[in-house]
């Protein structure tokens, strides 16, 4: 059995499911998506801070949200299996 994301975790405002990871994924592929993922959030930060970009701040902080809520789904799904 293939470890799987279980889709629960939701990032947003409580009441509106604005991002949700789908359930059924293969943890493998979720890994690579995350790291595409933070590897856009490092660039992000870096000209939030190199450049003074407020717009590049904004959106690492939002994108590191979804970011949190796919490593939340991972631990929970691999957890699940133990």
């Amino acid at each position: 059995m293939s470890e799987q994301t279980n889709g629960i975790t939701t990032v947003g405002v409580a009441s509106t499911e604005l991002f949700t990871v789908r359930p059924g994924i293969p943890i493998t592929q979720a890994f690579d998506e995350l790291s595409v993922l933070l590897g856009c959030i490092r660039h992000l930060t870096d000209e939030a801070e190199m450049q003074g970009d407020l717009q590049a701040g904004s959106a690492a902080r939002i994108l590191s949200g979804l970011a949190k809520a796919l490593v939340n789904d991972m631990e929970t799904g691999v957890n699940r299996l133990r």
